[in-house]
């Protein structure tokens, strides 16, 4: 069953300007949000395995750090069927600023945190604790973010509008990489003593400014107008697996592209500064900073793109590219040429990867009606992010005993591309459908079956 909306009645307009407003409050918003999950996966490579775990065996407190950075993607599904359940019940706007508080919370808890030295097995505990809210947090994120977008978005321009969600996150890794580029360069001792804590503080003034911004932000007029018609969906988890569920194993398989982007930031810098390798610190941080600097262009071409030729193709340009470039990037690192990892980093991430990270909000979004999508979004991405998430430590396994194997990384990479060409290929093609239409014909098939509406 459905429950009335208060105050329902007639079916508000979008005020003038909201399609920009959304997609400015959606940029800053996971900029800022993202600078803090982001700063974490420098960190884990970095700066973790020598604070919190034993030094006495390098290689496994570089994978035990790792794998803290995938005990939040193992949150974020949890965190999306709460925070889905309330988005789609009582707005979208009340998740992105919930969101953005509880991150900057638990960045900030993080620089606090004592060292291993200081207080023994406790340390890594804490770590882990703060870094599932941030899971929590992110979990809600880009998929209130990408459905406020496009939910605001003018006809023909979903793609290039909830673009801006993705966009920010670009941005979000882009701030978190120079940030960390001096406190890298800091002499080793004050680098592990504070150094490193000090981009964990700034989270502060993320948390202040973001609220600032999104709490001036107009609800979705999709979403007003839906409970105004047909009133709030009481239980929003029921009628997405008995109208969506086709769309959110989808989602979930194409979610895992995700893979490319935490093995490229995480496993790789880890992997190019080992001693396998050598390379610089600063200098590996660059090659992501100018990748994400690629990306912030990229990312809204490719999404203006699929508001012309559709989301299916531009989705698996950067889906099959993105399996056979990852391995020329692993490469090149290997050879230790500076030069080559730089063009092949930009090339890859930069410019490829961003054709299904820039196209993914719309192409999944599109795939739900209003009164289900944030749960949809939500729930099918953060099952899929957290496999992506937990790549890293597979990585780390794969890589073996040197962890120097980055021809088996490689494939396992490619083979995580598969399922989101498979998801991509079978999946309807949206940008031309109305948005009040979207999801629709889903549920008018579901209620040919099933006459009780939940």
């Amino acid at each position: 069953m459905t429950v009335p909306s208060p105050g329902a009645g007639a079916p508000p307009q979008a005020p003038a300007g909201q399609p920009r407003k959304a997609a400015l409050a959606a940029w800053t918003g996971s900029a800022l949000e993202y600078y803090d999950f982001f700063i974490y996966g420098s960190a884990a490579a970095l700066i973790f395995p020598k604070v919190f775990f034993d030094e006495s065996d390098p290689g496994n407190a570089t994978l035990l750090s790792l794998a803290t950075f995938g005990v939040a993607y193992a949150a974020r599904p949890v965190g999306a069927l709460f925070l889905g359940h309330i988005g789609d019940r009582l707005g979208r706007k009340k998740i992105m600023v919930f969101t953005l508080i509880l991150m900057g919370l638990s960045t900030f808890l993080i620089g606090c945190l004592p060292s291993r030295a200081q207080v023994g097995s406790l340390a890594p505990v804490l770590l882990v604790l703060c870094r599932v809210l941030q899971g929590i947090s992110a979990a809600g994120e880009q998929a209130s973010a990408s459905s406020m977008t496009l939910e605001h978005a003018p006809p023909g321009r979903r793609g290039f509008f909830t673009s801006f969600t993705l966009s920010g996150t670009q941005a979000g890794q882009l701030i978190a990489t120079l940030v960390f580029i001096p406190v890298a360069a800091l002499p080793e001792d004050q680098l592990l003593s504070w150094g490193w804590r000090v981009p964990f503080w700034l989270s502060v003034a993320v948390a202040v400014v973001g609220y600032a911004i999104r709490r001036s932000l107009e609800e979705t007029p999709a979403f007003a107008r839906q409970a105004a018609a047909e009133g709030v969906v009481k239980l929003p988890l029921a009628v997405l697996l008995r109208d969506h569920w086709a769309d959110v194993l989808r989602v979930v398989a194409g979610s895992l592209i995700a893979s490319v982007s935490t093995i490229f930031t995480v496993w790789a810098l880890s992997y190019a500064t080992s001693d396998s390798v050598g390379m610089d610190r600063s200098g590996m941080l660059w090659v992501g900073a100018l990748a994400n600097v690629a990306a912030l262009g990229a990312i809204p071409l490719w999404a203006k793109l699929s508001d012309r030729i559709g989301r299916k193709p531009v989705y698996l340009v950067g889906s099959v590219g993105s399996a056979m470039l990852m391995a020329c990037y692993l490469w090149a690192i290997s050879t230790g040429s500076y030069p080559l990892v730089l063009v092949l980093g930009i090339v890859t991430f930069g410019v490829v990867y961003s054709a299904a990270n820039g196209v993914w909000p719309s192409f999944y979004g599109e795939m739900f009606s209003t009164r289900v999508r944030l749960s949809g979004v939500a729930i099918g991405t953060q099952i899929g992010f957290a496999v992506a998430g937990f790549a890293v430590t597979f990585a780390a396994q794969i890589a073996g005993p040197g962890g120097d194997d980055w021809s088996a990384v490689a494939l396992f990479t490619a083979a995580l591309c598969v399922p989101p060409v498979i998801a991509a290929l079978t999946a309807r093609e949206t940008h031309r459908v109305p948005a009040e239409q979207l999801g629709l014909r889903l549920r008018a098939e579901a209620a040919d079956h099933v006459p009780a509406r939940i």
